[in-house]
């Protein structure tokens, strides 16, 4: 599994008119999916996640688990594109839905199972993503 993670003063997913999830400060979790990725990848990728040590307090770095901030999880097949020819991506990579979909609930299940507070997106819908970064912080996570 692939993750980039961001630091956000507040973030939200919009599926037409409604508001999937929204978080304010917390993470902003776009989480990829490709074929041999397992439920035990999906729970590494989660504890990895809620602890990591990315956010900037008057105390130094801290985690979204030690201070109990959200987390707002976006499936992002899109994160595994092949770009090294052409000028169109491959999506070969990228885990179809039926094996994506029940990996990134697994991620999702392991966050709030590790205490954190979820947000989601919808699953194979176009959503509209926004974000306001704080730091800013992007950091990419891979299970592999």
């Amino acid at each position: 599994m692939r993750a980039v993670v961001q630091t956000v003063s507040r973030a939200r997913v919009t599926v037409g008119d409604e508001v999937t999830g929204e978080i304010g400060r917390g993470l902003l979790v776009l989480a990829g999916v490709t074929h041999t990725d397992t439920a035990a990848d999906a729970a590494k990728l989660a504890r990895k996640i809620w602890e990591l040590r990315i956010i900037g307090t008057a105390d130094g770095e801290r985690s979204a688990s030690d201070l109990g901030l959200p987390v707002l999880v976006v499936s992002q097949f899109t994160l595994y594109a092949d770009t090294r020819k052409g000028r169109r991506p491959s999506w070969n990579a990228a885990a179809p839905a039926g094996v994506a979909e029940p990996l990134v609930k697994a991620l999702t299940e392991e966050l709030r199972s590790l205490g954190a507070t979820v947000a989601t997106g919808r699953f194979q819908a176009h959503m509209l993503v926004e974000s306001v970064n704080d730091g800013p912080c992007t950091i990419v996570l891979e299970t592999t």
